[in-house]
């Protein structure tokens, strides 16, 4: 495939873009027969947000073909000029805003659910974009970068224009680009040169494709190719696509998987009476009649469920999902027709220098550190906090409430079901590593506090009430084990962060161990670098 007639169509584009800025093109404009649409090529109109394209409406240099002299500008870009104008773009701008706070980066990458999925991503595309001097991005669902891979010379100039780990790429800050419009019409598109808004960027070119949440519907983010103009192959859209479109079979085999052990759950009910639904609200089992449609809507607080007839049903926990039953309705309050069902436990394995993670029934979730350290409050505080106690816990008196209520809603979004409001409270059972080795130090058992201490709680969180419950289970596993704990104990404790260089503990091992195990060789070694 030539490039030969790429610098007819930059010098083209150019025209175009300052008539389109100036209002004398684009959407809008006088002719729409000079839309350019490529001969033989019908281009629609992009999908509306929200909706997958149809068939057909992949765009002509997705499908492998260059531009050619005399065709005007095609109409994604024209209406995506006119999207970012109209969104205060400055076609001037410069580089990339930092969008993301670059310490909370590995929050953000650890708690994203395409964390799992960056080594199909990357790898599929990473040493084609090494040899052929282009870069791999991965954004969220805002264009942010989240991780970014590939050529480094390429990487470093990258660098000059903000497309690099926490800069935000949407087309209401960037204009017209890769990222932002692929996210802006939810299908796979090339940005060549000109084509950009921004100046800065003519002479990069790129190709990007969303990926969509099967489960949920949502959009998750972006992969995307970028190089210097001339290196990008206009077939590139359809394998950045082709990449996008496995993680998402990727997505939807899990979702399947998912669906499968609840449905297991589900048919030990015996015939009880009850819709199946996803964590997601997405209709599995029990509604024959497709009453409720594909999907409904789950509230954000309280049991009940508004259907659309009218209805109000309620709404259960159940495993991984929840469970819609019908209601009566008595003279005093509506009932379900059959028993609650425990709610599932919630899991917070929060100790050590890991990923701080939460489980709900089979279905396990990496955290930011912000929501493991709201979960640890919350769980420290049964009886619940409000958001300006949540609030000063976490930040003293520097803290703001509304900073609080918005995580806590998107938390509340991740675990549908085990937070309750007013005050902010756990309602499932909770099962916390850090709860259980006060509860091994109230038994003065040290061999299963040994097993169970896996390091400090959150050791990165700065809370003022983390930091203290944090110190304070240190200091009494630490003497626990020095008291009752054997040898053993001991060793699996100098593993862990703190202990690893606790002379007194290394001490005790060279003390009473063989001479010859080797672990009191291990120790004695330590013990010398100290």
């Amino acid at each position: 495939m030539s490039y030969a007639d790429l610098d007819a169509y930059s010098r083209r584009l150019r025209a175009a873009h300052d008539d389109a800025l100036s209002g004398a093109g684009g959407p809008g404009g006088p002719d729409p027969a000079t839309r350019g649409t490529a001969p033989g090529h019908a281009e629609p109109a992009p999908a509306a947000r929200g909706t997958a394209p149809r068939p057909g409406e992949a765009d002509p240099a997705a499908r492998g073909r260059s531009p050619r002299p005399g065709e005007g500008t095609r109409w994604l870009i024209t209406t995506s000029w006119h999207r970012s104008v109209q969104a205060g773009v400055d076609p001037e701008n410069g580089p990339a805003p930092l969008s993301l706070d670059l310490s909370h980066l590995g929050d953000v990458r650890d708690a994203h659910p395409l964390r799992p999925l960056l080594p199909l991503l990357t790898e599929t595309l990473a040493r084609m974009a090494d040899e052929s001097r282009h870069i791999v991005v991965v954004t969220d669902r805002d264009g942010r970068v989240l991780w970014r891979d590939g050529n480094l010379g390429v990487m470093r100039i990258a660098d000059r224009i903000g497309l690099s780990e926490g800069h935000g790429w949407s087309e209401e800050r960037m204009g017209t680009n890769g990222i932002g419009t692929a996210l802006a019409v939810l299908r796979p598109v090339n940005v060549y040169s000109a084509e950009h808004l921004l100046r800065l960027l003519h002479v990069w070119s790129c190709s990007a494709a969303p990926i969509v949440d099967p489960d949920s519907g949502e959009v998750l983010g972006c992969v995307d190719v970028s190089g210097t103009a001339p290196s990008l192959h206009p077939a590139t859209a359809a394998l950045v696509g082709a990449v996008a479109r496995l993680a998402e079979s990727q997505l939807a085999l899990r979702m399947y998987e998912r669906d499968e052990r609840l449905l297991r759950r589900y048919e030990e009910l015996r015939g009880r009476p009850g819709i199946l639904l996803s964590a997601t609200g997405r209709v599995i089992a029990g509604d024959p009649g497709g009453a409720l449609g594909p999907r409904v809507r789950l509230p954000a607080d309280g049991d009940r469920l508004l259907l659309r007839d009218g209805r109000t049903v309620a709404l259960e926990p159940f495993c991984d999902g929840y469970l819609v039953r019908a209601t009566t309705t008595t003279a005093t309050a509506p009932t379900t027709t059959t028993a609650t069902i425990v709610p599932p436990a919630l899991r917070l394995c929060f100790l050590g220098e890991g990923v701080p993670t939460a489980a709900v029934g089979e279905r396990r979730l990496p955290l930011s550190l912000r929501h493991a350290e709201i979960l640890a409050l919350l769980a420290l505080h049964p009886r619940g906090l409000s958001a300006e106690q949540l609030s000063f816990h976490l930040y003293g008196d520097a803290g703001n409430p509304v900073t609080i209520r918005a995580e806590i809603h998107r938390l509340r979004a991740q675990l549908r079901g085990t937070i309750g409001a007013k005050p902010y409270r756990l309602t499932s059972p909770v099962e916390a590593d850090f709860l259980e080795l006060r509860r091994l130090l109230a038994a003065n058992a040290p061999a299963a506090l040994a097993r169970t201490y896996k390091g400090p709680l959150l050791p990165r969180s700065e809370s003022p009430e983390i930091r203290r419950e944090r110190d304070e289970l240190e200091v009494q596993v630490r003497a626990c084990l020095l008291l009752h704990g054997s040898p053993d104990d001991l060793w699996t404790y100098a593993q862990t962060a703190n202990g690893r260089d606790d002379l007194q503990i290394l001490e005790r091992l060279a003390e009473s161990l063989p001479f010859a195990d080797h672990r009191a060789a291990a120790a004695r070694a330590r013990l010398y670098t100290c």
